[in-house]
Order: structure tokens, then sequence, then C-alpha cells
């Protein structure tokens, strides 16, 4: 068996607080397209949870979609489709899915644009500029700054050991975020603080 990575754990923590903000906004039918899905936790989870929409769970990480197939080989989801190899930070990444059946009607994204350069922000709202439809979703969920501002004195710890780690890593600042989204065509819809000082935003694809 795999080992599951030690930082892949908090996905199993935080699903129940993020399938409440999620259920307002999944869509009706489509497919959500998970981007860096890591262990697949949260697709096993929310495949069952936003049936009949279709889960496509994707990673940049080969060993993480080994996980993947691993932890999905028992499952009985018709709805759960196997991962897929995506790098959002590739020029037209959304090339990939623009065949999806059903097509992407939503983008799903925990816990990535802070562990990436920003570049892979600014490549992931760009593709999903081109591949949602009007009316698409993009759900990001993690730590932010907010208007120059850590939440916490956790968050302001945990963003100096990720620029040590690597200078282009570190949180983001929301506001620089939403103008980003703007520049792809999505704008911002909503904001809901979640548990340990982390943020659920919600972009729509005008």
């Amino acid at each position: 068996m795999i080992e599951m990575p030690r930082e892949l754990a908090a996905a199993d923590r935080n699903r129940d607080a993020i399938a409440g903000v999620l259920r307002e906004f999944v869509p009706g039918q489509g497919t959500i397209l998970e981007i860096a899905s890591g262990g697949g936790q949260h697709a096993a989870h929310f495949a069952a949870e936003f049936a009949p929409c279709v889960w496509q769970p994707s990673e940049y990480d080969a060993d993480r979609i080994a996980l993947m197939n691993e932890r999905f080989a028992g499952l009985d989801l018709l709805n759960l489709r196997d991962p897929v190899p995506l790098d959002v930070g590739a020029e037209a990444w959304e090339s990939a899915m623009a065949e999806a059946d059903p097509p992407v009607r939503m983008i799903f994204n925990v816990n990535m644009i802070h562990i990436a350069p920003w570049s892979v922000c600014l490549g992931l709202f760009a593709g999903a500029g081109r591949l949602l439809p009007a009316g698409g979703i993009v759900f990001l969920y993690g730590p932010f700054t907010v208007d120059g501002r850590y939440t916490s004195a956790g968050n302001e710890e945990f963003d100096q050991s990720l620029r040590a780690r690597d200078p282009a890593w570190g949180l983001r600042e929301l506001s620089r975020v939403r103008d980003a989204a703007a520049d792809a065509g999505l704008v911002l819809e909503s904001t809901v603080e979640m548990p340990v000082n982390n943020l659920s935003v919600v972009f729509r694809r005008t």
C-alpha cells in the first residue's frame, strides 16, 4: 500500500466544512474538475455527496495519481472519473478537458495556490476563463491574507515557513487573487470564513 503523505491528512479534516459551502454552488449537472486532488480524499467523498454531477480528479504529481488509483480501486461510484495528469501552470492546460463529457461546469481547488508560484494561480484562472461557460464556478479553499493582514498568528507562521522552503510560495493576498480572476472574466461572488482561519472563495464566469 502506498503511504499517504502527512500534508494530505488535512483533506480528511476539512471535507465536511467545505461540503457545507459547496452545496450552495455545485451545478445541477455537468463535470466538476478538481485541480490538485492530492490523495483523492475529497474526490471520493464529494463524488458520493454531489451525484449526479461527475467528479473529475486531476494531479500534476504522478505519485499522487497512484495514491488516488489505489484509493478508488474499491469504490463503486459511477460518477467518479479516473484521475488525469494535469498541470495548470502549463500553457492551454484546459484543452485537455475541453471535450469532457459532460462539460466542465465547476473547477474546485483546495490548498494549492500558496504552495506554488504565483504563475500557477494566474494559469489556473486563465484556463478556467477559457474552459468554463457563462455562470461556471471556480471554488478555492485555503489560507489568504486580507487587506494586507494575516487572519491569525498561525497563518503568519505558516506563510513564513512556506517562504523559507521556496521564496515563490506563500499566502496570497485576497484582493490580488480577485484581480487575477477578474482579468480572466471571473467575478468574486462569495467569501466564506472557514475553520482554522481558512477561506472558501467563489468566483463565477461572466
